[in-house]
């Protein structure tokens, strides 16, 4: 991977080049060696007007072609997507050696533009219930029964817009992307700076919507378990910490929980150090036969035991049947496929675009009990030298999240880690490693989730 950052003089084909031309290098390939290529893009379309054919265009300004190309989208987990499909490409027996792209380009002219695209990570038909359902439970609260629909004027004016300013900025954000066929760009850009459209990020900008999504959640869990902002706080603190050890982090700033609490509000409880920043890169994962490496001398390949990728299932999010949530499934297949539980995974980069995300994920990895994620983080146990560390890279919150690079991105930080190449931020002994990376909401949890447990040479 390439260190992830603000790049606005550099594009997709760059960034792609860049990667490819580093995941070569480490494994002593040539590039007429990859038979197959799985590349892994969201926005180029959106912010660029690239569809249909991006890893085609991408790798042949790389220099790479006339072999398969499969283009992959799958939100924010679509770089364990991409690792996916190159596993079974090698599992299956078609080719000996694949490799995995992920690629994004977030920093645009346009701030709006790029936060409003991400609403396309979610049911853009179901919006107005999912306005309507954040809309009640924007003050944490649960909703006594189903809002009504909420939706939008069809009016194009001043006074439209004048009955939704109070909205929090998922639904403002939502009525963009509904409307975007209908409503002038220049003139919401305007009317956003003189109405306040994107307030609440105090410190300017905008922000993802995804952000009030995962602020919901912890309003949630703070209120169900009694896990605090100041446990969010040691979270990213500790990530903080990783990041600054780590030399391809975007942030490599530490900061003490009294600082991340200090920080400008995003949407309550989560400060702006609490959440991962806006970035480009791209990151790449070569995957063999094992016959290949142990024939081209690869001492150095990492192991994949469990590769699995499911969907979302559950709607409702006040739902409450028992039924288990996709990261509980999705690890549960993986660590029986691994032959292993989670006690005995030795590090784990997880899924932290807030540090509520890497909280909730620690207790449906099973690292902890449920409820008791807050507590796990503020013993210690996920900061290097504890029991189990968590997101050595920085996590999404300082190592960045250009969002089709992220999942490889793990996968460089535990390959990293298991071959015992990590410098000051090195886990002693590590031998089992887990990257969980997710994307998109369908309903109630994340649309697509990827898992992947790693073995040491």
């Amino acid at each position: 991977m390439l260190r992830f950052g603000r790049m606005p003089d550099r594009g997709i084909k760059s960034l792609t080049g860049e990667a490819l031309t580093l995941a070569l290098a480490d494994a002593g390939l040539d590039a007429r060696r990859i038979e197959s290529a799985w590349f892994a893009n969201s926005g180029w379309g959106a912010n660029g007007g690239q569809d249909s054919i991006r890893g085609e265009v991408a790798l042949r300004a790389a220099g790479m072609g006339a072999i398969k190309v499969v283009n992959v989208e799958n939100a924010c987990a679509g770089g364990a997507t991409a690792l996916h499909g190159a596993w079974l490409d090698i599992a299956s027996g078609e080719h000996e050696v694949a490799i995995a792209i992920g690629a994004e380009k977030l920093v645009q002219s346009s701030r709006l533009r790029t936060f409003a695209s991400f609403l396309g990570g979610m049911d853009v038909e179901a919006l107005p219930s999912l306005m309507a359902m954040a809309r009640s439970l924007g003050d944490g609260a649960p909703a006594s029964k189903p809002p009504p629909a909420v939706r939008p004027r069809r009016r194009v004016g001043r006074g439209r817009w004048a009955s939704i300013r109070a909205l929090p900025s998922m639904l403002r954000d939502a009525m963009v992307i509904a409307d975007r066929y209908h409503l002038d760009v220049a003139a919401l850009a305007k009317d956003a700076a003189r109405s306040r459209l994107r307030a609440g990020f105090r410190g300017g900008g905008g922000r993802s919507p995804f952000m009030d999504v995962y602020a919901i959640a912890a309003r949630r869990h703070m209120a169900q378990f009694g896990s605090t902002a100041r446990q969010l706080a040691v979270i990213a603190a500790k990530n903080r910490q990783h990041g600054s050890l780590n030399p391809l982090a975007q942030v490599q700033r530490a900061m003490t929980p009294d600082e991340v609490l200090a920080d400008a509000l995003v949407a309550s409880p989560l400060t702006r150090a609490m959440c991962a920043p806006i970035g480009d890169g791209a990151a790449a994962a070569i995957v063999c036969s094992e016959r290949f490496a142990r024939t081209h001398g690869l001492s150095r390949a990492v192991r994949i035991s469990a590769s699995v990728l499911v969907s979302g299932a559950r709607n409702d999010i006040d739902r409450d049947d028992g039924e288990v949530g996709i990261a509980e499934r999705a690890s549960r297949r993986a660590y029986e496929i691994a032959g292993l539980g989670p006690d005995s995974i030795s590090l784990a980069e997880v899924h932290d675009a807030t540090a509520f995300g890497e909280l909730h994920q620690a207790e449906a990895l099973g690292f902890c009990a449920e409820g008791q994620g807050g507590a796990f983080a503020e013993s210690g146990a996920s900061r290097l030298g504890g029991r189990q560390p968590l997101n050595t890279s920085g996590g999404l919150e300082s190592r960045g999240h250009p969002i089709a690079a992220s999942g490889l991105a793990q996968v460089h930080e535990l390959v990293t880690q298991l071959r015992g190449e990590a410098g000051p931020r090195q886990v002693q002994r590590a031998r089992v490693a887990l990257a969980q990376n997710g994307g998109g909401f369908l309903g109630a949890e994340e649309a697509a989730m990827g898992i992947h447990v790693l073995e040491a040479p």
